[in-house]
């Protein structure tokens, strides 16, 4: 059984700094691109960031570029999310995504998700 468990996520002022992890299981964990996609309340969710199996590229959404770090450790089965400089609009549940048929240079797609996390909920005050 493949689990994704996202953890990090709580409440912080405009400004500061949150690190996500999502510790995988059940998949050979190697073989997936990993990603982090956000869902806003009311909205669709939408693509944050995604790193390549052996984490050699990574690509971002525009909004979180130069913001936000996506890394991994397929050691450990664990992909990260640093958040740096968190704005209100980035509060959301993140959701951890893994993606057998990631083709780099592009985002994520939903329809394309494999397996997806329970989420982490991120709160960002003003």
């Amino acid at each position: 059984q493949v689990q994704l468990v996202e953890s990090g996520g709580g409440l912080v002022q405009a400004g500061g700094s949150l690190r996500l992890s999502c510790a995988a299981s059940g998949l050979t964990f190697s073989a997936y691109a990993m990603g982090w996609f956000s869902q806003a309340p009311g909205k669709e969710r939408e693509f944050v960031a995604a790193i390549n199996r052996g984490s050699f590229t990574t690509y971002y959404a525009d909004s979180v570029k130069g913001r936000f770090t996506i890394s991994r450790d397929n050691g450990k089965n664990t992909v990260y999310l640093q958040m740096n400089s968190l704005k209100p609009e980035d509060t959301a549940v993140y959701y951890c995504a893994a993606d057998l048929s990631w083709v780099t240079g592009r985002p994520m797609s939903v329809p394309n998700i494999d397996f997806w996390g329970q989420g982490t909920q991120v709160n960002v005050s003003s």
